[in-house]
């Protein structure tokens, strides 16, 4: 074969393999982009000079191909991947060191290498494209339905809020009067704590739906949590739960509802103890930074699992039936999200739950 049949053949190759190579960023599936890029380290294989020693990877921060044959001890031309100007990663051709030399590459095979890495970096931009579109659309759809869900929620809890106000005055008067009833008095009790128990509901369900009234001020926000604590230790004691909060400042101003405030602690503090083991382990910290006030509160429990991504939403609770309403992390995060902030969670070591709640010091 002379020189000039063999330059023709390598070209043939080079135009096949990109051609084959931009088929299947064309058609990649963007559910499974792995079997796309083992399609094109194959195809890139196929094209190099010496394609039976020829090993190809392609290295991403998400993913990590190889073709079947791979030699640790090689010598290799690469090429950066690059998605949206930024290099996430690397396509790279290797021949094996005892056989071969970097004299053995092709200049052209540098210029095909260079396009088939920007062809990989396209569809890992397309890629992330959709998956942010899906994400806004999610985003969209899910503030709609809250927003609906808002709006039935305002009317009923002002629907009940009437009824269940003569329940308790209705029931606490029959109790006054009937002394010498104890059977009686043990049904009212019964009626009066479930009449009580609705009216919390629905007083989640109006913060929820943003119908309580907001009264902001600069306050030191330490105390606010030292006493929200106080308060629930009879409930660690019942449950023989040990607790600590931590603080890197003792006068931490902040804008807030302290109310509120407190209901954000309460929620997120009883459901921790709630999903705690015995003898388990609950800490509370709070950090200033310049910009930022964070609140971390982590438990010992069994972590987040199942539909993760519902967990804010209203209704929603993983608790038995009777044992929660589903609304106490929703309020968590009304709450949170009307005084500018975020609630995130994460995983605690050895094992559990961090909540993250991030207030901005310039929330108004």
């Amino acid at each position: 074969m002379t020189s000039t049949e063999e330059k023709l053949k390598e070209r043939i190759k080079e135009l096949t393999c990109l051609y084959e190579v931009t088929s299947i960023v064309a058609n990649a599936n963007y559910n499974d982009i792995e079997s796309s890029l083992v399609s094109i380290a194959f195809c890139v294989k196929k094209a190099w000079r010496y394609p039976e020693d020829t090993s190809v990877e392609i290295k991403t921060g998400d993913y990590q191909v190889k073709t079947e044959l791979f030699s640790s001890s090689s010598v290799f031309q690469q090429m950066p991947i690059k998605v949206f100007n930024k290099v996430e990663g690397a396509i790279t051709v290797f021949y094996p060191s005892e056989l071969y030399t970097l004299a053995d590459f092709l200049p052209e095979e540098a210029l095909l290498l260079q396009n088939i890495g920007i062809e990989i970096g396209n569809v890992l931009e397309r890629k992330q494209i959709k998956e942010n579109e899906q994400k806004i659309q999610r985003q969209i759809e899910r503030n709609d339905r809250l927003s609906i869900l808002g709006e039935i929620t305002a009317g009923i809890a002002h629907e009940l809020n009437t009824p269940l106000a003569n329940i308790l005055g209705y029931s606490e008067l029959l109790k006054n009067r009937i002394q010498n009833e104890p059977a009686l008095i043990s049904d009212l009790d019964k009626i009066i704590n479930s009449a009580i128990f609705s009216r919390e509901v629905v007083k989640k369900l109006m913060f929820f739906a943003c119908e309580m009234p907001q009264q902001k001020d600069e306050v030191n926000i330490v105390p606010v949590i030292e006493e929200a604590i106080e308060l629930l230790k009879p409930v660690f004691a019942k449950k023989e739960i040990r607790h600590q909060f931590d603080h890197n400042n003792d006068r931490i101003y902040l804008k807030v509802d302290t109310i509120q405030l407190t209901q954000v602690i309460f929620n997120l503090v009883l459901n921790a103890i709630y999903f705690s083991p015995k003898q388990g382990f609950i800490k509370i910290t709070l950090e200033e930074y310049p910009e930022n006030i964070q609140l971390l509160i982590s438990d010992e429990g069994p972590g987040i699992i199942a539909d993760a991504e519902k967990i804010f939403d209203p209704f929603y609770t993983t608790k038995p039936v009777g044992e929660g309403s589903g609304l106490g992390l929703s309020v968590v995060h009304g709450i949170i999200k009307s005084h500018q902030g975020s609630i995130t969670y994460r995983k605690n070591h050895p094992k559990g739950t961090i909540f993250v709640v991030d207030f901005p010091k310039s929330n108004s």
